[in-house]
């Protein structure tokens, strides 16, 4: 939309109130479709059902496909339901084909059926081809709406073909290149363009040197791709370079949106993190599985407390610091954690910069130690008067401090070299594993230390 769009602030958002109180239906297209879609959305969402049903019935549905595309999808599928089907099927009709796909891979397949038997057949037919390929790839994620012209057309021709399908166009800031095959061969810009001589050929001026994404690539690895080469959109082709479609900015930017999203919640254990559209016996079954899992390591670490009882019973103050052990080393594995799945996600951890990785982190940890564990040790024995016992506090600080860092590191590398999501390596996961670590190189000390300590 253009950028002179109004925003909806309270003097707009009033007077749109009122055409809505006063079922004036001139006045409310009048004040509200002079105000930006995301806006729109915004003031639609927050509203009651009937108020937006009345809406609904005052917009037609290219009208409400502005409005629809700017909601979350939880809102989407609340909306959908108060809709007409031929309404719906006419309004997804509108959009973008990717992003109908988007709200339609989130529908049951008997609601997708409906609403494509109704739908335009052009329209249907589109959504249907992207429909089919697997979720989170390059193909489900792009959009046939786009511009291509051939590579032996003059500069005029091009231009023209440019006008007339630019208003059904995605994105025209690149024009590619096919040649009678439809085979991908050349990108030019709409700048190269419009300065261009029009009796210049598009082969003398495009670009023959094109980067593209195959149609089965994971749109993370796409994301990664738009980032480091700072495009507005990405060709995708097929096994023989057929240019299928295109991926804009916009479409990768909800990508990265997603899989932080995915990440955060795996490394918190808590499955769709990014949803609150669900019961408490629905959180709760996505969570037990997890927490059971976590919740037997944690016996198994008491038990291991268990086995050095008679350490205890001989030297009872060992108690008080195991929180202080288990804690710092749970910290501190989980930061390890939190640097290595970044740097897999993003790419910057690569195979052959991962010993690099680990060595950095080791590093990390015998320097981080060092300070903590000295810290502790001169602490405990101003406390305690007991030099013996700040002198193990301290080492198995150090020592566990240095382990547990590169356990954080090494395990989610470890994953993903077995092509596992390394963000399964949870932050509750990684604590865990380390508390074991810590209770073991602490009594362990003890157990060895034991008639210094007495």
């Amino acid at each position: 939309m253009p950028d002179s769009k109004k925003t909806l602030d309270e003097q707009y958002e009033k007077l749109v109130n009122d055409a809505i109180s006063n079922h004036d239906m001139d006045a409310f297209r009048a004040e509200f479709l002079e105000v930006h879609p995301y806006d729109q959305a915004k003031f639609f969402v927050k509203q009651e059902k009937d108020v937006r049903i009345q809406i609904t019935s005052y917009l037609s549905p290219s009208e409400m496909a502005e409005i629809f595309q700017n909601l979350e999808i939880e809102s989407q599928e609340e909306v959908l339901q108060e809709m007409e089907p031929s309404f719906v099927a006419d309004m997804l009709a509108q959009m973008y084909a990717d992003d109908a796909v988007d709200v339609l891979n989130e529908l049951e397949k008997d609601q997708v059926v409906s609403y494509l038997t109704i739908m335009d057949d052009d329209a249907a037919q589109e959504i249907k081809d992207l429909l089919h390929y697997e979720e989170k790839t390059a193909g489900s994620i792009m959009t046939t709406e786009f511009v291509a012209i051939s590579a032996n057309q003059t500069i005029e021709n091009a231009m023209k073909i440019l006008k007339s399908k630019a208003p059904d166009a995605e994105t025209i800031y690149y024009i590619y290149v096919i040649d009678d095959q439809k085979r991908l061969v050349g990108v030019i810009s709409l700048r190269d363009l419009i300065v261009a001589d029009y009796h210049k050929l598009i082969s003398e001026l495009m670009n023959d040197r094109v980067v593209s994404v195959s149609v089965g690539d994971d749109q993370e690895d796409v994301a990664k791709m738009m980032k480091d080469y700072d495009f507005l959109a990405l060709p995708v082709v097929d096994f023989q370079k057929h240019l299928l479609g295109i991926i804009t900015v916009d479409d990768i930017i909800d990508v990265m949106e997603e899989e932080a999203s995915d990440d955060y919640s795996k490394l918190a254990a808590v499955p769709d993190i990014d949803s609150t559209d669900y019961s408490s016996f629905s959180a709760a079954r996505k969570r037990l599985p997890w927490l059971i899992v976590l919740l037997f390591l944690g016996m198994f670490t008491a038990s291991l407390i268990g086995r050095f009882e008679e350490t205890l019973n001989k030297v009872s103050i060992l108690a008080v610091f195991i929180p202080l052990i288990a804690g710092m080393a749970g910290n501190t594995g989980t930061q390890a954690l939190a640097v290595a799945v970044r740097g897999i996600a993003t790419g910057e951890i690569a195979n052959g910069r991962k010993l690099k990785i680990l060595k950095k982190e080791i590093g990390t940890g015998i320097i981080v130690g060092l300070t903590c564990g000295t810290l502790v040790m001169i602490t405990v024995n101003i406390w305690q008067h007991n030099l013996m016992l700040g002198v193990l506090v301290g080492i198995s600080i150090f020592v566990t401090l240095t382990v547990s860092t590169l356990a954080g590191a090494l395990v989610p590398i470890i994953m993903h070299r077995f092509n596992i999501d390394p963000a399964v390596a949870s932050g509750p996961f990684i604590t865990t594993i380390n508390d074991i670590i810590s209770i073991l190189i602490y009594f362990g000390l003890a157990t060895v230390l034991m008639n210094y300590l007495i």
